[in-house]
């Protein structure tokens, strides 16, 4: 039997933050694996350190054939979370299904459409992540794409952020950024990477072509294979004393040359 409890344990075990909205965790080995074969989307999934046995080498290879990941943590986390038979195993539901970017480019061609995708590159800020996502959406982005790794969690506090945008837009969850950026030029997008390094301004590109925007986390950037083999180098132009704007609020920024752009408005500055 499948069971599901809300995780705002899990929250507060493995990430210390206090009680807001609720969603779903599954625990034990077997239930965990019917979630998967059910086609429950895994969020995050919390395995214990050392753990074995024909059960969970059923859950392990099932893990590489959905490609999900995992995170090993000492069983004494996973006790905090609930004190029943976890099994060394604990999986978080997703709220939103996640799509493929490799479905979703043909798709927008197919419609006649110029595709405009949104990479984030380690935003790990779930409110950040939130309000990028509203901006995307009344932007009329097609697709967000975020890593399986290094990424802030789609959980309720983000779809709140996000005023229920998350709802309305595409995410994909890819296992490689390098390798969707590639796949993207090969699917004739033009990859344009926000960051600083670089002498250019968001004016420069011209985003009436099929672009990828590439924004970068709030500590680190965009990485740097990413920017070694973007098309552009884009920053906004600052004026201030502080050097950099919060990540969502350049991402509205440089979305909005886009559109600027794509509706055929004045000449950049």
């Amino acid at each position: 039997m499948l069971i599901l409890l809300t995780y705002t344990a899990v929250e507060m075990s493995f990430r210390n933050e206090p009680k807001r909205e609720y969603n779903q965790m599954v625990f034990g080995i077997r239930a965990v694996i019917e979630a998967i074969r059910s086609g429950k989307e895994i969020e995050s999934l919390f395995i214990q350190r050392g753990l074995g046995g024909e059960l969970f080498y059923e859950l392990k290879n099932l893990l590489n054939e959905y490609k999900i990941e995992s995170q090993q943590v000492p069983v004494e986390k996973l006790n905090r979370v609930t004190t029943k038979n976890h099994q060394g195993v604990i999986a978080i539901i997703s709220p939103i299904t996640y799509y493929k970017i490799e479905d979703i480019i043909p798709m927008v061609f197919e419609k006649g459409e110029v595709p405009l995708i949104l990479i984030l590159d380690g935003v790990t800020d779930v409110r950040n992540v939130g309000a990028i996502a509203r901006t995307a959406e009344c932007a009329g982005v097609h697709a967000i794409v975020v890593p399986a790794k290094g990424s802030a969690q789609i959980n309720p506090d983000t779809i709140k952020t996000s005023a229920g945008a998350l709802y309305n837009i595409p995410v994909c969850r890819e296992s490689s950024l390098l390798q969707t950026v590639k796949f993207l030029q090969s699917s004739g997008l033009q990859i344009v990477c926000c960051t600083e390094k670089t002498t250019d301004f968001i004016y420069a590109p011209d985003y009436t072509l099929p672009t990828a925007i590439v924004m970068g986390g709030e500590d680190d950037g965009v990485s740097n294979e990413i920017i070694r083999i973007a098309d552009h180098l884009a920053k906004i132009p600052m004026y201030g004393e502080i050097e950099s704007l919060n990540v969502s609020v350049s991402t509205g920024v440089i979305l909005y040359e886009a559109i600027r752009q794509k509706r055929g408005g004045p000449p950049a500055p």
